[in-house]
């Protein structure tokens, strides 16, 4: 996926990609239908605009993962899910999400689920304008990042997610005199 993000808008913090890559790559997933391909269209839907069809193949992707019984397996899929419902603007309903991932995630020391949850709600949280709270997100999302060893791409994603949070909610605040 790194050829398909060109970065992240400093304003919205939502990637930009390369839409003729996002095309290339849903036409080789093709009709494949494991929970990883179905997640993987799923995001790139979400990306290339088309936001019925990637929350469509979200909860596709999250049926298939709750037949196997295994709780691991369902995060990643609520969490697109919950990604495509904030692109939606369903705010509420992407931080109710991704606050039970997350949870669940704590619980069982899944601590990349955790870092990756928080980092998706903190660019919910951003979109809402709570920049307060996304703050405390993202700079959670990046100490669990950082402690685990993740890929550079991921602590350069938090960092980013956090400096742009950061600059927004200094901006905004207000001299008491």
């Amino acid at each position: 996926m790194s050829s398909i993000i060109l970065g992240y808008d400093p304003e919205t913090l939502r990637e930009r990609v390369d839409l003729v890559e996002v095309g290339r790559r849903l036409a080789e997933l093709g009709e494949l239908r494991s929970r990883d391909a179905l997640c993987e269209k799923a995001w790139l839907l979400k990306v290339g605009g088309s936001l019925d069809d990637a929350l469509d193949v979200a909860n596709e992707a999250y049926r298939l993962a709750r037949f196997t019984g295994d709780r691991r397996s369902l995060q990643r899929p609520r969490m697109i899910r919950a990604q495509v419902l904030q692109y939606q603007g369903r705010y509420d309903e992407a931080v109710s999400e991704l606050t039970a991932c997350i949870e669940e995630a704590r619980t069982h020391e899944w601590h990349e689920l955790e870092a990756f949850g928080l980092q998706h709600r903190g660019k919910v949280l951003f979109d809402e304008g709570d920049d307060e709270a996304a703050v405390a997100d993202f700079t959670e999302s990046l100490r669990l990042r950082t402690e685990a060893g993740a890929p550079a791409d991921q602590i350069e994603s938090a960092q980013f997610a956090l400096e742009t949070a950061k600059r927004r909610l200094e901006s905004n605040v207000v001299p008491l005199f």
